[in-house]
């Protein structure tokens, strides 16, 4: 397992919207998606399984359009913590170009606690001790 998480998802239809491209407010949705879907892969191997993260901030370029029936590719990666925020990138890519390219910050929200729960600067570095 890697820090990487990849998944490649075919445009149908239901991505679509008026211009007969994909709709911008679906990438948004797949950010979210893709994050969340990395974090149930890796918290198994952590302390903090039973909390959740949040999205702080999102910041979206879109760099080229794509179609019905494209098949894009979607990795996503932890970046260097900032004390309690945790920034991800999220890149789509179409036949291998960089399409959108997506900076988040999120924040891990404890549930019991229902509060914000700082990370350790080196928690990445331990996790990727513990998935090789």
């Amino acid at each position: 397992m890697s820090l990487v998480y990849e998944k490649q998802i075919k445009i149908t239809e239901q991505h679509i919207d008026q211009n007969n491209h994909v709709n911008n407010v679906q990438y948004v949705h797949w950010v979210e998606e893709v994050a969340a879907e990395h974090w149930d892969l890796l918290k198994h191997k952590t302390e903090y399984e039973n909390d959740v993260w949040m999205l702080l901030d999102h910041h979206i370029r879109y760099k080229k359009q794509v179609y019905l029936n494209d098949v894009i590719t979607v990795k996503t990666y932890p970046q260097d913590p900032e004390g309690a925020k945790q920034p991800r990138k999220v890149e789509f890519y179409c036949n291998d170009e960089l399409v959108v390219d997506s900076s988040t910050l999120w924040i891990l929200f404890d549930t019991e606690a229902k509060k914000i729960k700082r990370l350790e600067n080196d928690w990445l570095e331990r996790l990727v001790l513990k998935i090789d």
